[in-house]
């Protein structure tokens, strides 16, 4: 008999990993189906990344480090948080983990108690409540609704602290919607937190380079130093960098945070992979000449996917401003009925009719804390985003 713990049955496994996997077996099955569910780039790791983790094999860079990073990748961490986000930290405030979601998850185990809770903005990446569970702490969502472009406003801050709040969970550009945070926006957040001095700020960098239109990234400590002492600023190489399968992230903070997670790391996984350290030396000491090559890529995909879901009836996409997904509406598809005759009553119904009907397998938007939508990565090829499109019209209009 397998003893489970009581707060694993209030986890869910992850929503987009699920479709993914779905995807991929119907793909096995001889099905034709376009994946628009992946949360990572469909570049390759660039070339001198490749190289500096191949002589680091040949040089025997193959034993364990020290338990949350390299003194050479910890360097190269506050080089990085200087040059990026006019953030200083010394090498002893910088924590280096097996990916970013690694990161998080060790910092809220590491901090939270039971009764603790913490504040994540709807929509959100699927992952954020359910790590806070199973650290033992309770998920309070604020919502940040479409009408307001999917950004926290101020004022429903303010109203989700409370004297348990331990922490806010801040994520620009956003996993699922792409909405980023102007530097007014985000000081309209900051001056919320700076009257509450109990509450920490966790903020989730990961999609900082990939930016449109002119767009100028922030984070909140960079916005208002006094919440530098408070803030752990989490970033990582997978997203900028396409090294999704390398699995480094890492964070700056206040050096008992960083001693905290240290502590954590050391009874689970240990060290990041050795090799992946020093390839992130490179990724972020390196040529960053490409990081706007592909944001413009991206940016044009963005646009076509944009265009394309905007001409189907009952379907509303709003423009983001980073990331590489949409987060549509489809307040205007709810009730329809299917060619055979089911209703569709949530978004789940209609991801499920779009993977069965035309093959494209999205994300629905209660898998993300806010319906009716669905998320669509376009971190895929034009052709492949024009044919999905082309399916999603084609389901939506058989529609009654």
């Amino acid at each position: 008999m397998v003893f489970i713990a009581d707060s694993l049955n209030r986890v869910k496994p992850s929503p987009t990993i699920a479709v993914s996997t779905k995807a991929a077996e119907l793909k096995a099955a001889g099905r034709d189906v376009i994946g628009l569910g992946a949360g990572e780039p469909d570049f390759d790791t660039p070339d001198n990344i490749k190289e500096v983790a191949i002589q680091a094999i040949r040089d025997g860079k193959t034993k364990y480090t020290a338990v949350d990073g390299t003194p050479e990748l910890k360097k190269a961490i506050c080089e990085k948080f200087r040059r990026d986000n006019s953030l200083n930290y010394e090498p002893n405030q910088i924590t280096v983990n097996s990916g970013a979601k690694q990161t998080i998850y060790n910092a809220l185990v590491a901090t939270l108690n039971p009764g603790d809770e913490v504040i994540i903005p709807t929509p959100y990446w699927v992952s954020y409540p359910d790590m806070v569970i199973l650290a033992g702490g309770t998920p309070v969502f604020a919502e940040a609704t479409m009408a307001d472009n999917f950004k926290l406003k101020p004022e429903v801050l303010a109203a989700a602290i409370t004297d348990k709040t331990k922490w806010v969970i801040l994520n620009s550009p956003s996993n699922p919607s792409g909405a980023a945070y102007s530097a007014a926006e985000m000081k309209g957040l900051t001056d919320v937190l700076l009257k509450y001095p109990h509450v920490w700020v966790m903020v989730d960098d990961i999609y900082e380079h990939i930016v449109y239109d002119g767009f100028e990234f922030v984070t909140p400590a960079q916005v208002e130093p006094k919440l530098y002492d408070r803030t752990l600023t989490i970033n990582g190489v997978a997203k900028a960098y396409a090294m999704t399968g390398w699995r480094i992230g890492f964070a700056g903070g206040p050096v008992p945070l960083i001693n905290a997670i240290r502590k954590v790391q050391s009874q689970s996984t240990s060290n990041p992979c050795s090799i992946s350290q020093a390839a992130a030396v490179e990724a972020l000491l390196g040529t960053q000449h490409f990081l706007k090559e592909r944001a413009g890529v991206f940016k044009g995909r963005r646009d076509m996917v944009v265009e394309m879901l905007n001409e189907i009836e009952g379907i509303n996409c709003p423009t983001p401003e980073g990331a590489f997904y949409v987060y549509p509406s489809i307040t205007g598809l709810i009730g329809k009925k299917t060619p055979d005759g089911k209703v569709i009553e949530t978004d789940l119904d209609f991801c499920t009719y779009i993977l069965e009907a035309e093959g494209v397998a999205a994300v629905h938007g209660e898998a993300f804390g806010l319906s009716p939508h669905f998320r669509v990565s376009y971190a895929t090829s034009d052709e492949a985003l024009s044919e999905a499109c082309k399916r999603i019209k084609r389901a939506c209009e058989a529609l009654s």
